[in-house]
């Protein structure tokens, strides 16, 4: 992977709509905070799946956002983030 695309880019692509997408050396919204760019690390169907890959890899501080299959870019109150690693169940 390794390009670097913006949110709307990347939503607007075959390749990741319908996945979630790890993102590293993001570049923000200021007034959201929410990711507006940054350099694809991986993506997947399966967010447990892309968070092993993340944990096991080298990239470890990226944003993990769902690319939803809309073809309009959300609002960015509605764009989604995964957590950082997969919550444990006790």
């Amino acid at each position: 992977m390794g390009s670097r695309m913006s949110w709307p880019q990347i939503r607007q692509s075959d390749e990741y709509r319908g996945r979630w997408v790890a993102l590293d050396n993001c570049r923000y919204d200021a007034r959201t905070a929410e990711p507006v760019e940054g350099t694809i690390i991986d993506a997947d169907e399966d967010l447990v799946e892309l968070c092993t890959r993340i944990r096991q890899g080298e990239n470890k501080h990226c944003a993990i956002l769902f690319c939803d299959e809309a073809d309009e870019p959300p609002p960015s109150s509605s764009l989604r983030r995964a957590p950082s690693y997969p919550p444990t169940h006790h």
